[in-house]
């Protein structure tokens, strides 16, 4: 670890203690050369995974592009933010849990589709008709008699 006073690279540790919130270890360092003292922490680091375009460009993940199409298709539905914040959340944790370094953006789009089904049948339907480009009204019923099988299978 560099002193950040001198840029020296040999430093001692003093003391390590784990953070109260147990996620991470806190190190109280000295610098061998100029003596000063400073700290540093260690965390956990769970990258995600570079997103492919179907262009074939890569991009990184960016949660707010989620965000932004799923109040679109919420748009004047009774959805509380919180939940929709959890759902961008359980979707950043399938991705960090598949351990993959790249995730076509197809995948995203579907469990984007799997939360609002979830969430709301008709944010569903709006987000399903644009991501999948549907072409005509058959395209709509195929995906409300979808909602109908998954609804009289669960009994609601």
């Amino acid at each position: 670890m560099k002193c950040p006073f001198c840029q020296h690279e040999d430093t001692q540790v003093l003391d390590t203690r784990v953070s109260e919130e147990g996620d991470s270890i806190r190190r109280r360092r000295r610098c061998n050369q100029c003596e000063k003292r400073f700290t540093t922490y260690e965390r956990v680091e769970l990258a995600m995974p570079a997103v492919v375009k179907k262009n074939g460009s890569r991009t990184e993940f960016d949660p707010e592009k989620i965000r932004s199409s799923m109040m679109l298709a919420l748009r004047k539905r009774p959805v509380p933010a919180g939940d929709v914040d959890s759902a961008i959340q359980r979707i950043e944790e399938k991705l960090r849990a598949s351990g993959q370094r790249e995730v076509p953006s197809g995948q995203i789009g579907e469990l984007v589709m799997h939360e609002l089904q979830r969430l709301d049948k008709i944010a569903y339907i709006r987000f399903a008709s644009v991501y999948r480009s549907f072409k005509d009204v058959a395209e709509f019923q195929n995906v409300i008699a979808e909602i109908d099988i998954d609804r009289k299978k669960s009994g609601r």
